[in-house]
């Protein structure tokens, strides 16, 4: 396992701006919720944001949105669409992610698929800008459904970012595969996998990702766990890696890694990371949500690089899944980075 991440630098990054969305709100004959990813296409200026709502509700679905950094105003939906040009079926999909393709017109996005009764394997999947199904990337193996292997339940693919001018695909699964062992407890972390395709599925590398332990132990011996929500690639071979923890009793921790895989084991071929030594990604800390002192930490599930803010500064944009929950709130952050 990797040694204890580096602290961040301090005023590094700073919380420019904060947002919430009514509790189900109603828009387009639609229930708004459950926004786990986002992005910004800076060609045009334009906004897109997933809801993991898997068909329950309305039809999968994503909504495309306008932000200057205090008002972010919803501007269209559309549903996800099947290769036959239907919608999803309750419970066949669960998107996570989505990325506006660099190279061409339309988006890209995942699903986590499903271990359940039956066994439903995470995709990656592009549409066209009205929802429309244009061609799935090919899985590597490993990342597959299987009965004794593959992702954990509600632990699979999550992150989505393009790198290398958009020309390599890069996906973080939140958790360990069940042959990469335990999920991350107070005791220990775990190591998951970031993944790097040819936009045609062609698998470049992989590599193993170090998630730090849980920061708490549930007072009601709740739910405890920490993941990898979301991946957003950073300058050269860097990425940014946002881990969302969550402690039934505690609430939510939110960090952000610089992360560099340069020097890592290339894993694709690891059948468990249990059993092999490997060098895992290195990763700094770039900050921890707490201490920017938002009005509260939420469950943030998506980042994206946004505009530039008008004093030059990159600003880094997060939003949270609200869960389809009055309890919780979908919170839209602006960060700025030097």
């Amino acid at each position: 396992m990797a040694a204890q991440p580096a602290a961040a630098d301090d005023g590094q990054v700073e919380l420019v701006g904060e947002t919430t969305l009514p509790h189900a709100m109603q828009f387009n004959g639609t229930t708004v919720g459950g926004l786990s990813g986002l992005d910004y296409d800076p060609r045009t200026g334009q906004w897109v944001v997933i809801s993991d709502d898997r068909s329950e509700q309305h039809p999968a679905r994503y909504y495309t949105a306008d932000f200057d950094g205090t008002r972010f105003e919803l501007t269209g939906t559309r549903p996800l669409l099947r290769p036959d040009g239907t919608t999803y079926p309750a419970g066949s999909v669960d998107p996570e992610d989505i990325r506006w393709d660099p190279l061409a017109q339309g988006f890209w996005w995942t699903s986590e698929g499903d271990r359940g009764e039956q066994l439903i394997d995470p995709s990656i999947r592009s549409a066209d800008t009205d929802g429309s199904f244009t061609h799935d990337l090919p899985l590597p193996a490993n990342l597959r459904m299987a009965p004794t292997t593959g992702p954990k339940r509600n632990e699979a693919l999550e992150g989505l970012t393009f790198a290398a001018g958009g020309t390599e695909v890069v996906t973080a699964m939140e958790g360990p595969l069940l042959q990469d062992g335990e999920s991350p407890t107070t005791e220990h972390g775990a190591l998951s996998r970031l993944t790097t395709q040819s936009r045609t599925g062609s698998v470049l590398a992989q590599h193993a990702y170090p998630l730090d332990p849980v920061f708490a132990a549930s007072p009601t011996g709740g739910h405890a766990n920490n993941g990898a929500t979301a991946v957003l690639a950073d300058h050269g071979d860097q990425y940014l890696v946002l881990e969302r923890a969550f402690v039934s009793g505690v609430g939510n921790s939110i960090r952000i890694y610089r992360v560099d895989t340069r020097a890592a084991t290339d894993v694709q071929h690891v059948e468990s990371l249990t059993s092999t030594a490997v060098q895992p990604a290195r990763k700094e800390l770039l900050i921890d949500l707490a201490d920017l002192a938002p009005s509260t930490i939420d469950n943030i599930e998506g980042m994206t690089w946004g505009p530039r803010l008008p004093d030059g500064r990159r600003s880094l944009v997060l939003i949270s899944d609200d869960n389809f929950s009055p309890d919780q709130t979908t919170q839209i952050l602006t960060l700025a980075m030097k």
